[in-house]
């Protein structure tokens, strides 16, 4: 197999997935595309992954959301870059441009960022579903196509198709703040609460924003009888 990936990187050589340029190794992207891209690193709140400034912080230590009880609903949320100019053209290319070969790296950046979740043990994948009127227009569902590469890597099963959003809705990219949580209450349910209860069970996604839509179907999924939930996504919305 690596006699096969060599011959095949010398006619085929892996491109950078952002700017193109030829690169080796398995990053997916340049150096000069590494250095602009944020990748979270701790410190960061042991719950939520919130990336802090602070260097010397203790191990355990909470965000003030996690420590008022704001995302109680999960048992860690872990995310791979900063959501910014840099990794904003990697999750819309991989979303809206087909760009799907993109998943297949963005796939390794989750299993390292997760580290910690899947060494906390781990029963099964669960991608964030599409209305199937979205799922129509666009073809695919990247964070599917995150979780199928992610399967791959960590050898978790993926459940494509219990976790189902049965309404349809308008772009969260449309609302803000509290909005984007109306806009998506009560939208996700379970085909089979048998196949989730008692899992261990990781959401996949492609931006946690306000992490509205995370939320909701965490909800479902706990209601449906599953033992944890975890969230984790390529990129995050990281305020100053």
């Amino acid at each position: 197999m690596n006699i096969f990936r060599a011959i095949l990187d010398i006619f085929l050589p892996p491109r950078c997935i952002k700017c193109g340029k030829i690169i080796s190794g398995d990053i997916g992207v340049c150096e000069d595309c590494f250095r602009e891209l944020t990748f979270i690193g701790k410190p960061y709140c042991k719950k939520c992954g919130y990336p802090f400034h602070e260097e010397h912080l203790p191990r355990n230590f909470l965000c003030p959301r996690c420590n008022g009880g704001q995302n109680k609903i999960f048992r860690y949320m872990r995310s791979a870059v900063c959501y910014d100019e840099a990794s904003k053209p990697l999750i819309l290319s991989l979303k809206f441009m087909d760009k799907t070969d993109n998943a297949i790296v963005l796939a390794r950046w989750l299993a390292h960022a997760g580290a910690d979740i899947f060494d906390s043990g781990v029963d099964i994948l669960v991608p964030v579903p599409l209305h199937y009127r979205r799922l129509l227009k666009r073809k695919y569902n990247q964070s599917g196509l995150l979780a199928k590469e992610l399967s791959k890597l960590t050898g978790i099963e993926v459940d494509y198709q219990n976790l189902v959003k049965h309404k349809h809705t308008k772009p969260q990219v449309e609302f803000s703040g509290k909005e984007r949580l109306k806009n998506v209450k009560g939208c996700f349910s379970l085909k089979d609460k048998s196949k989730i209860k008692g899992k261990r069970v990781v959401l996949i996604d492609d931006v946690l924003t306000t992490g509205a839509t995370l939320k909701e179907c965490a909800l479902a999924l706990k209601q449906g009888g599953a033992k944890s939930v975890d969230a984790l996504t390529v990129a995050r919305v990281v305020l100053d």
